[in-house]
């Protein structure tokens, strides 16, 4: 792992915790639909947070999520139930960006952000096994 590798998973690590307090605000102040959009963006900043250690990045986000999932959850990296919930955080906050007249719920917001931060801190866990972080 270069230093360059390392700073830039910090620096997503990061994003990803500020992203999931962003979240929170939302939720708090009941605007639903970013707190479902900030969930799913601190799971894939935690995410992409692994990728800059193999050097690796997509400019989609289902590239990024097919990496991920081929190598790092089917490897047995991860469980596979961590591919499960980001899979569920990406669909949520694509019907919750793009389908019109989409409602979301307390009930909704508090699962995503649930699934969001079982990814982050599974994903914490793993730099830290790697000695990436403390």
């Amino acid at each position: 792992m270069t230093d360059k590798q390392k700073d830039l998973c910090l620096y997503r690590v990061s994003q990803a915790e500020d992203t999931k307090r962003s979240a929170q605000l939302c939720m708090e102040n009941h605007l639903f639909k970013d707190a479902i959009n900030r969930s799913y963006y601190a799971a894939f900043y935690a995410v992409k947070a692994v990728l800059a250690l193999a050097d690796t990045d997509f400019k989609r986000h289902k590239d990024v999520v097919a990496y991920f999932n081929k190598e790092y959850v089917a490897a047995g990296i991860f469980p596979r139930e961590i591919g499960r919930l980001l899979a569920r955080l990406q669909k949520k906050r694509e019907t919750s960006d793009y389908d019109d007249f989409y409602i979301a719920s307390n009930e909704e917001v508090a699962e995503q952000m649930e699934a969001a931060g079982n990814i982050l801190e599974a994903i914490k866990a793993y730099l830290r096994e790697n000695a990436v972080i403390e």
